[in-house]
């Protein structure tokens, strides 16, 4: 493997096995990032559902773009925030996923637990159809990765909704590596709640990088 290149202020590791997908040194999340991450998704979830009067919502803003202000001085490049790979945090960090917490991460495969809150509502208290397949597709990824296989991307996604995803209830997804085809990974996993009904399940091609390949 050839020596780390330093671009900005990420520690950038070329690596066959990824492609041309970089390898970020890991930047852990700091004692009160968690804290900052669940205060931002409390104000995501608020965002959708409230109707805070005009004289009141101006305020608002404003504060709202003072924050944003703050924030703005102490942006990095890809790889060097903590957000998105702090796997003991929930979603890992990141405000895109959804707050699910790692519960398994080997060969066998993994398993993750959360729940869906307002700011993913779709719709009569059901998450949005579009957002379970980010979360099945974050947790093909993770399979994938775990089982050791090289860096890959997804070629297709495939999800069967078998009934309504419910909001603010602790539900469980596993996924597992079904067959290796050469570059192809073949994964698949399930969505259920406590009980263990089936809400929704799925299945996905994820397909090994060549050398450069983004």
């Amino acid at each position: 493997m050839s020596e780390p290149t330093v671009e900005g202020k990420e520690t950038v590791v070329p690596d066959e096995r990824r492609g041309g997908f970089p390898v970020f040194r890991h930047t852990p999340a700091g004692p009160d990032f968690g804290r900052f991450v669940e205060a931002m998704r409390r104000l995501q979830d608020l965002a959708v559902s409230t109707h805070v009067p005009d004289e009141v919502l101006a305020e608002i803003a404003t504060q709202a773009e003072e924050l944003a202000d703050r924030l703005a001085p102490h942006e990095v490049p890809e790889g060097a925030s903590p957000a998105g790979s702090n796997i003991q945090l929930p979603g890992r960090g990141s405000l895109l996923m959804p707050p699910w917490t790692i519960e398994r991460f080997d060969a066998e495969g993994v398993r993750s637990t959360g729940m869906f809150r307002r700011y993913h509502l779709g719709g009569n208290g059901a998450a949005h159809g579009g957002i379970v397949p980010l979360l099945f597709d974050d947790i093909f990824g993770m399979t994938t990765h775990a089982g050791g296989r090289p860096m890959s991307r997804t070629g297709y996604l495939h999800i069967n909704y078998r009934a309504i995803t419910p909001l603010n209830t602790q539900l469980v997804i596993e996924g597992k590596v079904d067959r290796v085809e050469g570059r192809k990974t073949f994964v698949s996993a399930r969505l259920t709640d406590l009980d263990g009904k089936l809400l929704v399940d799925g299945d996905a091609l994820m397909i090994e990088l060549l050398p450069g390949q983004p």
